[in-house]
């Protein structure tokens, strides 16, 4: 073991951070690059990149979860969270160096023609996500299994500000050098990042379980293993239905049956059917219903209002380059691709300030919850102004710094206060259910937020929609109550 993981110093958080940093480079290429290059190089509809975005995030339902129990059991290579970040680099690099390429990666499978690009994109983009929120999984697994209860916060923290720094200087290639450029640095960083930092973090060999866990893990043994993971994931009910019917759908039922469902408020009969489902989830996780102890609830409801915040963020994601280009005043075809890389820029840069500088600090004083919570409804706020106001470019970025306190807490804080509250010899699997709370809300954004905002001639919906998410989900965050 190195002397600064022993003396958990400073370079050593930094060290550890870097297996996260390069996959949160690879989600910064895909967010600033993805449905740019789809929309002008390729040609698709908002339509086919909400498609395209929705890839990953379905095969993450079920990737998630089962990487992250293998991992918890498996021991490979010198360690349990080892093998998978390794192979999630290597995947990730692969797929970004053909992101660009699609045609050439078209020809090798003998498909011409716009209806043959389709397939291409989407089996590219569903590696390419499913590499890096796969991968995700044990980077952050890998900073809670090297850290203690006390210093989750700070390993959280310094995890986020190494891996914004470098989400900044991805959208500043960006803006400077162009999109492709970018593609090509994120596929190196993808790769180096996750491969060499690994071999000089030394996993512990044994996970031991939390003296309060013990009656779980006796449970568990007992047959209510499959129970618990049914309370873990009460939350995401409404969430789960809708994620099945949208695969369902898309692969096995025509569109015009789709069209033919009654529809109520805009929404078919199966959408509202998800609607009343998650609502009845809400109220049951709210109540405590079925009476499941004090550390499932809590997780409960952390997957809860967690959901609601990556509904908000994933509509902004993904769509706000349709925004860019035809809201804000002034802004041509040409340049609306670097003021959305911009854009993200100046989210990131307050991302990357904020968590060691300033988050780690108020946490220290007022607990992490209290924190998040309020940054949270910041981001609330932020999302706001640029509805009301943010076609004024210079309203749209002051906004986008308010918007930055959200997206600095909310990559950083919500891991260390779900931790506080799973067992730690299971932490794979409940960082890959906890998970399920980001990739499920990326559905709704993906497909039905895609379909609200196409049909909307003003695409400041766009930003409706991430306010109203981030309120709900700040407001679910105040009922959220940290372990002492």
């Amino acid at each position: 073991m190195l002397q600064g993981q022993k003396n958990m110093s400073t370079w050593f958080y930094a060290l550890l951070s870097l297996p996260a940093t390069a996959m949160g480079f690879g989600l910064s290429v895909q967010i600033s690059a993805l449905s740019w290059i789809l929309s002008t190089k390729y040609g698709l509809s908002i339509g086919d990149i909400g498609i395209v975005w929705a890839a990953g995030p379905i095969a993450g339902i079920i990737a998630q979860p089962i990487v992250g129990a293998v991992s918890d059991k498996l021991w490979f290579l010198g360690g349990r969270r080892r093998p998978w970040i390794i192979l999630g680099g290597l995947l990730t690099g692969l797929m970004l160096l053909a992101l660009p390429n699609l045609e050439i990666v078209q020809k090798m499978f003998g498909m011409e023609g716009a209806a043959g690009l389709l397939p291409i994109a989407v089996c590219v983009a569903l590696t390419l996500d499913l590499s890096i929120n796969v991968s995700f999984n044990p980077t952050r697994s890998l900073v809670a299994d090297c850290t203690t209860q006390e210093q989750r916060s700070k390993g959280y923290t310094w995890m986020q500000t190494v891996s914004g720094t470098f989400g900044v200087l991805a959208y500043l290639v960006a803006v400077l050098w162009g999109n492709e450029t970018l593609i090509y640095v994120g596929m190196i960083i993808a790769v180096l990042f996750t491969i060499l930092p690994i071999f000089f973090i030394e996993e512990p060999r044994t996970l031991e379980a939390e003296e309060n866990k013990s009656e779980t893990k006796t449970q568990a043994k007992g047959g209510s293993y499959l129970k618990d993971m049914n309370n873990a994931i009460l939350p995401l009910y409404g969430f789960l239905v809708y994620g099945i019917y949208v695969i369902v759908a898309k692969l096995f039922i025509p569109a015009d049956v789709i069209a033919s469902m009654p529809h109520y408020l805009g929404l078919n009969a199966i959408e509202l059917a998800c609607v009343a489902i998650e609502i009845v989830a809400l109220l049951l996780v709210l109540t405590n219903t079925f009476k499941v102890k004090e550390d499932m609830h809590e997780f409960q409801k952390i997957l809860l209002a967690h959901s609601f915040t990556w509904w908000g963020v994933q509509t902004m994601n993904v769509y706000m380059f349709f925004y860019v280009a035809n809201v804000i005043s002034g802004i041509d075809a040409g340049s609306a691709q670097t003021v959305n890389s911009m854009a993200f820029l100046v989210r990131d840069l307050i991302g990357a300030l904020l968590p060691v500088l300033v988050l780690n600090v108020i946490a220290a004083k007022k607990g992490m919850a209290h924190t998040h919570t309020g940054a949270i409804l910041a981001m609330a706020l932020g999302y706001a102004i640029i509805y009301f106001c943010g076609a004024n470019i210079y309203t749209f970025f002051v906004a986008l710094v308010i918007v930055g306190i959200g997206w600095a807490s909310l990559v950083s804080l919500p891991f260390a206060i779900m931790s506080s509250r799973v067992d730690q010899s299971q932490m794979g699997l409940y960082m890959g259910i906890f998970n399920l709370s980001v990739v499920l809300p990326q559905l709704v954004a993906s497909f039905k937020m895609g379909e609200v905002i196409d049909a909307a001639e003003d695409k400041s919906i766009i930003f409706a929609i991430c306010a109203i998410c981030l309120l709900i989900s700040g407001i679910l965050w105040i009922f959220v109550k940290e372990k002492k």
